[in-house]
């Protein structure tokens, strides 16, 4: 591969489901959100059997946490899909950022949350016995995609586990992901999560006025 070159991963999947010849396993599921899961799981749920991790120690503060945790295990509730809520652990999300406090949003700082959220995802795989491990952050238009599957790639190779390579903003998966929510009548949060970005939205609320 060309440094640099940038890789349709939403093929990728493809051809990774194409391989499945039917079978349905167990996937893991990084959930950064409610709304962002709507979209991917309905891609998914044909090929897989799947299992919504919520990891997020990111999010700030922690009553936004608890009102995302509980709009996510409602809908998978409504869903029937199993649903695994990790532990809130702001400690060690402030451990992995430190020192990038001040880095634009969209770069090393969230390289390394988006580094903290799937390595704990494969690791929770790993211990449940189940094959493939992947995230819905792929599905926000805000997120490098190359960024977070090469992360993903890097981070499987570690445990027994397979990373499911996606894009889900592909083929309209982004705006399903609204229209779903809307439709659905559910919390749609206006900043990523974390204390930097609900910052930067503050400032340009600010801005606009």
């Amino acid at each position: 591969m060309v440094k640099g070159m940038k890789i349709n991963y939403n093929i990728g999947m493809l051809k990774i489901i194409e391989e499945l010849e039917g079978k349905r396993p167990k996937l893991l599921l990084h959930s950064c959100c409610g709304p962002c899961s709507t979209s991917v799981i309905d891609r998914l749920n044909p090929y897989f059997e799947i299992i919504v991790y919520y990891y997020n120690p990111n999010i700030s503060p922690k009553e936004e946490y608890i009102r995302r945790a509980e709009e996510q295990r409602i809908y998978l509730e409504s869903l029937g899909i199993e649903y695994i809520l990790g532990d809130y652990e702001v400690e060690k999300y402030e451990s992995v950022i430190k020192g990038l406090e001040d880095k634009k949003e969209g770069g090393r700082r969230c390289l390394e949350c988006f580094r903290l959220r799937l390595e704990k995802t494969a690791q929770k795989a790993d211990e449940l016995n189940i094959g493939y491990f992947t995230t819905t952050l792929t599905v926000s238009a805000h997120k490098n995609s190359q960024l977070i599957n090469e992360a993903g790639i890097k981070i499987a190779g570690k445990y027994k586990v397979e990373y499911l390579v996606s894009d889900f903003k592909k083929e309209g998966g982004y705006q399903k992901s609204v229209d779903m929510s809307r439709e659905l009548g559910m919390y749609r949060q206006d900043y990523c999560g974390c204390k930097f970005s609900k910052k930067e939205r503050e400032i340009n609320s600010e801005n606009k006025i």
